[in-house]
Protein backbone atom coordinates (compact mmCIF):
# COMPACT_ATOMS: atom_id res chain seq x y z
CA UNK A 1 0.00 0.00 0.00
CA UNK A 2 1.30 3.04 -1.18
CA UNK A 3 1.04 5.98 1.82
CA UNK A 4 -0.14 9.41 -0.05
CA UNK A 5 1.72 12.57 0.78
CA UNK A 6 0.26 14.53 3.77
CA UNK A 7 -0.37 18.20 2.40
CA UNK A 8 -1.47 20.29 5.57
CA UNK A 9 -3.04 23.20 3.23
CA UNK A 10 -5.52 20.62 0.97
CA UNK A 11 -8.93 22.13 1.04
CA UNK A 12 -11.97 19.67 0.34
CA UNK A 13 -14.43 22.29 -0.33
CA UNK A 14 -17.95 23.18 1.25
CA UNK A 15 -19.82 20.02 1.69
CA UNK A 16 -23.57 20.16 0.50
CA UNK A 17 -24.68 16.71 1.77
CA UNK A 18 -24.67 17.25 5.46
CA UNK A 19 -26.34 21.02 5.25
CA UNK A 20 -29.39 19.07 2.42
CA UNK A 21 -29.40 16.02 5.59
CA UNK A 22 -30.05 18.71 7.93
CA UNK A 23 -32.60 20.52 6.17
CA UNK A 24 -34.46 17.37 5.49
CA UNK A 25 -34.72 16.80 8.99
CA UNK A 26 -36.09 20.21 10.17
CA UNK A 27 -38.36 20.10 7.32
CA UNK A 28 -39.67 17.11 8.46
CA UNK A 29 -39.95 18.36 11.95
CA UNK A 30 -42.01 21.49 11.22
CA UNK A 31 -44.29 18.95 8.93
CA UNK A 32 -45.06 16.39 12.20
CA UNK A 33 -45.48 19.33 13.71
CA UNK A 34 -48.12 21.01 11.43
CA UNK A 35 -50.14 17.97 12.02
CA UNK A 36 -49.99 18.33 15.84
CA UNK A 37 -51.64 22.30 15.71
CA UNK A 38 -55.27 22.40 16.73
CA UNK A 39 -57.14 24.35 14.65
CA UNK A 40 -59.27 26.77 16.90
CA UNK A 41 -63.27 27.62 16.07
CA UNK A 42 -65.36 30.06 16.16
CA UNK A 43 -67.23 30.40 19.38
CA UNK A 44 -70.49 31.82 18.25
CA UNK A 45 -70.94 34.61 20.73
CA UNK A 46 -73.11 37.68 20.99
CA UNK A 47 -71.52 40.90 22.94
CA UNK A 48 -74.01 42.18 25.71
CA UNK A 49 -76.06 45.56 24.31
CA UNK A 50 -79.13 47.35 24.12
CA UNK A 51 -82.03 45.33 23.98
CA UNK A 52 -86.07 46.61 23.76
CA UNK A 53 -88.46 45.43 25.98
CA UNK A 54 -91.86 44.98 25.16
CA UNK A 55 -93.22 45.28 29.23
CA UNK A 56 -92.31 46.09 32.42
CA UNK A 57 -89.56 44.28 34.34
CA UNK A 58 -90.82 43.04 37.65
CA UNK A 59 -88.88 43.59 40.64
CA UNK A 60 -88.55 41.47 44.14
CA UNK A 61 -90.81 42.49 46.57
CA UNK A 62 -88.74 42.73 49.74
CA UNK A 63 -90.47 42.48 52.96
CA UNK A 64 -88.81 43.89 55.86
CA UNK A 65 -89.24 43.34 59.41
CA UNK A 66 -87.84 45.14 62.45
CA UNK A 67 -87.46 43.95 66.16
CA UNK A 68 -87.25 46.99 68.84
CA UNK A 69 -85.45 46.08 71.77
CA UNK A 70 -88.62 45.78 74.05
CA UNK A 71 -89.23 42.57 71.35
CA UNK A 72 -92.02 44.55 69.59
CA UNK A 73 -92.46 43.23 66.25
CA UNK A 74 -93.63 45.04 63.44
CA UNK A 75 -94.42 43.95 59.23
CA UNK A 76 -93.11 46.88 56.53
CA UNK A 77 -93.82 49.37 59.52
CA UNK A 78 -97.19 48.20 61.46
CA UNK A 79 -96.98 46.17 64.84
CA UNK A 80 -97.94 42.77 64.96
CA UNK A 81 -99.04 40.75 67.98
CA UNK A 82 -97.20 41.19 71.47
CA UNK A 83 -94.07 41.91 72.63
CA UNK A 84 -94.21 38.80 75.23
CA UNK A 85 -96.48 36.61 72.61
CA UNK A 86 -93.83 34.03 71.38
CA UNK A 87 -95.90 32.00 68.75
CA UNK A 88 -97.06 35.39 67.36
CA UNK A 89 -99.81 34.08 65.44
CA UNK A 90 -100.95 37.41 63.65
CA UNK A 91 -97.33 37.99 61.96
CA UNK A 92 -97.48 33.79 60.52
CA UNK A 93 -101.13 34.11 58.93
CA UNK A 94 -99.76 37.55 57.57
CA UNK A 95 -96.40 36.19 56.19
CA UNK A 96 -98.46 33.04 55.23
CA UNK A 97 -100.54 35.23 52.59
CA UNK A 98 -97.92 37.09 51.36
CA UNK A 99 -95.80 33.64 50.47
CA UNK A 100 -99.46 32.13 48.59
CA UNK A 101 -99.33 35.73 47.12
CA UNK A 102 -95.71 35.99 45.89
CA UNK A 103 -96.09 32.41 44.84
CA UNK A 104 -99.49 33.24 42.88
CA UNK A 105 -97.72 35.77 40.99
CA UNK A 106 -94.15 33.48 41.03
CA UNK A 107 -92.01 36.12 42.15
CA UNK A 108 -89.36 35.40 44.78
CA UNK A 109 -90.79 36.58 48.28
CA UNK A 110 -87.54 37.96 50.37
CA UNK A 111 -87.17 39.03 53.81
CA UNK A 112 -85.38 41.62 55.68
CA UNK A 113 -84.89 40.96 59.25
CA UNK A 114 -84.14 44.39 61.03
CA UNK A 115 -83.19 43.45 64.19
CA UNK A 116 -82.08 46.15 67.50
CA UNK A 117 -78.57 45.50 68.90
CA UNK A 118 -80.06 45.35 72.04
CA UNK A 119 -83.25 43.01 71.76
CA UNK A 120 -83.20 39.61 72.75
CA UNK A 121 -81.70 36.89 70.50
CA UNK A 122 -85.24 34.35 71.30
CA UNK A 123 -87.28 36.81 69.80
CA UNK A 124 -85.44 36.96 66.03
CA UNK A 125 -85.67 33.05 66.50
CA UNK A 126 -89.03 33.50 67.30
CA UNK A 127 -89.60 35.29 64.16
CA UNK A 128 -87.41 32.60 62.29
CA UNK A 129 -90.26 30.39 63.43
CA UNK A 130 -92.98 32.16 61.75
CA UNK A 131 -90.98 32.24 58.56
CA UNK A 132 -90.41 28.87 58.41
CA UNK A 133 -94.14 27.69 59.40
CA UNK A 134 -94.87 30.55 56.25
CA UNK A 135 -92.66 28.69 54.22
CA UNK A 136 -90.26 31.88 53.01
CA UNK A 137 -86.62 30.71 53.11
CA UNK A 138 -84.84 33.77 51.47
CA UNK A 139 -84.31 36.02 54.63
CA UNK A 140 -81.01 38.39 55.09
CA UNK A 141 -80.50 40.09 58.56
CA UNK A 142 -79.33 43.89 59.57
CA UNK A 143 -78.79 45.95 62.52
CA UNK A 144 -80.22 49.18 62.87
CA UNK A 145 -78.34 51.73 61.81
CA UNK A 146 -77.27 54.61 63.69
CA UNK A 147 -78.61 57.97 62.10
Amino acid sequence: MKRLPVNDEIYIGFQIAPMIDVVFVIMLFFMVMAGAVRVEKELNSQLPGTAETSGSADFVDEQIITISPEGEVSLNDEPFDSAKSRALPQLKATLMRLKQNADAAKTPCTVTIISDETAKYSRTVDVLDALAVAGISSVTFTVNEEE
